[in-house]
């Protein structure tokens, strides 16, 4: 297997935790504004998808099956009463924190316009012009097409729009490039009946695409105005890809397009500066295909734009960022869940070929061969939709195996994967509590037995008002008593860039990840060292959690989040099974208590996830001591084939 930064061998690697901004500006080094303007491909030449009128094109491009799911769709779209999203509406993400009773409305109206144009290009007989128009006609009349708990991007920092203040966020983008392929395909076919409903088309993405982003900078993700210390995330690549279509798709003077681009390329870069070159992405494995994976839709655009003279598909950080999405799926459907991502998921099939295509990664290329289902995605997101029907033939002709790389160490990230040949799959991160989605969780771990999670990271719950505000550490799920880490002096992980993990290390060799979490808590804690360690044998796995305080004056706790069936009456073990795995933790009966919450799980996001409730394990020392060190292995069981989870002799001084 080839040699790379993710897979350093033989030897430990130290780093320093620090912000991850470092200044490559990959982008402004590959072109100058002068070579991007004598590159580009004007009057939308680059547009690989054949014409509306070219009915032999699509129906060569589709295939029947695919012509007739998107026929489909659109005849259901047909019926579709276009939804009003009241004032009130909007009031309610101030007045209550429920953002969806806006965006659920506005949603329905952005699906059904994506289906009725899918079924226009695949059909090409006019029936579905008019709904389409209809819904295009009730879009120009928004006040504004961003979400309300987004508006906070206004001058007035308020929920409700303002006709003056124009913003782009997430939503508005997508409307934005969504739009702006509908006058692409469609704009002639609209001047046949009426030419007010292209003008009008064109002058609302002008006015809130085009001239916005060219006149404003003071859209926190755009980070042209970046202070140190201050975090960029996947709002970076998401929104200037959708600017960057709607450039590409409408702008065609060669110098203000040029300028337009290259302002991307600027706004992009701040993306790749911040983000890691070992590539991890802390936002995890949901927020890849928004972060990682839009930035490579935006790099696959920007060359198709160029010809290909723009590219950076060739840097080894790029193939980086897209191969932690194969490195961080388990299997079964599971992930790698750190922050706020789900436990479920695995990526987009479709998204990983190109992506991996592009960045020539047979790991991510039949990674997607095992992930593809032979159906076809649609979105909101049409240049995907259009890609996804582009390279679908292609995709299919693949049968690949899923890829399971023996380790996978992210040494500025610091996350380490592990994973031997009697099913045991581990996941422990360092990192710090200021992480994008951050959780606090220095020094977690998840473990999986045979791609089924064990001991488990719940991730989030459905996002409100308090999941992006001052109250989000009120909210359990951000806690870091609630993930597989220890209380320490009463006293939980505490928020912020100065929480951050010690000597994070990976030894390849040994296989051997320990991270010291210390300053993760408090000065009030007095933690003065706590070393957490991680070791995976073949047949076992050892954590180990040495320690030093200052002062002892609360008895330590120690954490596991579980799931399943879990049996706490047999002396000094706890059974666990769940899904037929059976996993036993057994502790020093003389040394802690145990006791164990049942966590009800009333949101979907959660319940859809793990069921009905969730399990948090406290071990509870009966003592309280200013140093020690608590070990446990956690095995397979030769007599009964399942998991032990077995406390080691606890040496422990007080």
């Amino acid at each position: 297997m080839r040699t790379i930064v993710l897979m350093l061998v033989l030897i430990i690697v130290f780093i320093t935790p620090g912000h991850a901004y470092s200044k490559k500006d990959l982008l402004q080094q590959s072109a100058t504004i002068e070579q991007v303007k004598s590159a580009l491909i004007l009057h939308q030449q680059w547009v690989p998808y054949p014409d509306y009128n070219d009915r032999a094109g699509w129906e060569k491009m589709l295939g029947e099956t695919n012509r007739e799911l998107l026929i489909q769709n659109g005849e259901r779209a047909l019926t579709h009463e276009w939804k009003v999203v009241k004032l009130t509406d909007y009031l309610e993400y101030e007045r209550s924190g429920n953002r969806r009773i806006m965006e659920t409305p506005l949603g329905s109206n952005v699906t059904a316009i994506t289906h009725l144009l899918l079924a226009e290009l695949a059909e090409g007989k006019g029936r579905f012009t008019d709904q389409l128009m209809n819904g295009i006609f009730a879009a120009c009349e928004m006040t504004s097409w961003v979400l309300s708990a987004h508006l906070v991007l206004q001058h007035s920092k308020r929920s409700l729009p303002d006709h003056n203040d124009r913003v782009i966020d997430l939503m508005s983008g997508d409307m934005g490039s969504l739009l702006a392929w509908s006058y692409y395909f469609f704009h002639r076919e609209f001047e046949k009946i009426n030419p007010v409903i292209s003008r009008r088309l064109r002058k609302e993405l002008q006015e809130r695409i085009l001239d916005t982003y060219m006149e404003e900078d003071r859209f926190w993700w755009m980070a042209f105005n970046l202070k140190p210390g201050e975090m960029v995330n996947n709002w970076n690549p998401w929104c200037n890809f959708n600017v960057l279509q709607c450039f590409l798709l409408l702008e065609n003077d060669p110098d203000k397009l040029a300028e337009a681009v290259h302002r991307t390329m600027r706004s992009i870069d701040e993306f790749i500066n911040y983000t890691h070159e070992d590539g991890g992405c802390e936002e995890g494995p949901s927020y890849w295909g928004h972060a990682a994976g839009k930035m490579y839709d935006y790099l696959q655009i920007l060359s198709d734009g160029t010809g290909g003279k723009v590219s950076l598909f060739n840097h080894p950080m790029i193939r980086n960022m897209g191969e932690y999405i194969v490195r961080s799926y388990v299997g079964d459907g599971w992930v790698v869940n750190f922050a706020d991502a789900s436990a479920r998921g695995g990526g987009d099939a479709a998204l990983i070929y190109r992506y991996g295509k592009a960045v020539n990664s047979e790991l991510m290329i039949q990674q997607a061969g095992y992930l593809n289902n032979n159906k076809l995605s649609v979105s909101r997101d049409l240049y995907r939709s259009l890609q996804n029907l582009y390279y679908a033939d292609e995709l299919n002709q693949i049968s690949g195996t899923q890829q399971k790389p023996p380790y996978s160490w992210y040494p500025q990230t610091e996350f380490c994967y592990m994973n031997n040949d009697a099913g045991f799959f581990l996941a422990a991160k360092g990192g710090y509590n200021n992480e994008s989605h951050n959780h606090n969780d220095l020094g977690t771990f998840s473990l999986y037995l045979n791609a089924t999670p064990i001991f488990i990271d719940a991730g989030v719950g459905t996002y409100t008002r308090q999941t992006f505000s001052s109250e989000r550490y009120s909210l359990w799920t951000m806690q870091s008593d609630y993930h597989n880490l220890p209380g320490i002096n009463g006293m939980p992980q505490s928020y912020g860039a100065e929480y951050r993990a010690r000597d994070t290390s990976f030894n390849p060799k040994k296989r051997l990840f320990s991270t010291d979490i210390a300053n993760a808590y408090p000065a009030a804690a007095g933690v003065k060292k706590w070393l957490r360690s991680y070791t995976l044998a073949d047949d076992q796995l050892l954590i180990t959690d040495n320690f030093s305080l200052n002062e002892a004056t609360t008895p330590n706790q120690i954490n596991f989040l579980t799931w399943g069936e879990v049996d706490i009456t047999g002396k000094g073990r706890i059974r666990i099974n769940v899904r037929g795995e059976q996993a036993l933790l057994t502790y020093d009966n003389n040394i802690f208590e145990v006791a164990i919450e049942t966590i009800p799980l009333n949101d979907p996001r959660l319940s859809n996830v793990w069921g009905d409730e969730i399990y948090r394990i406290t071990l509870t020392a009966k003592k309280k001591s200013n140093s020690g060190k608590y070990q446990f292995t956690v095995r397979k069981s030769k007599r009964n084939n399942s998991l032990l989870l077995d406390s080691e002799k606890v040496k422990q001084a007080g």
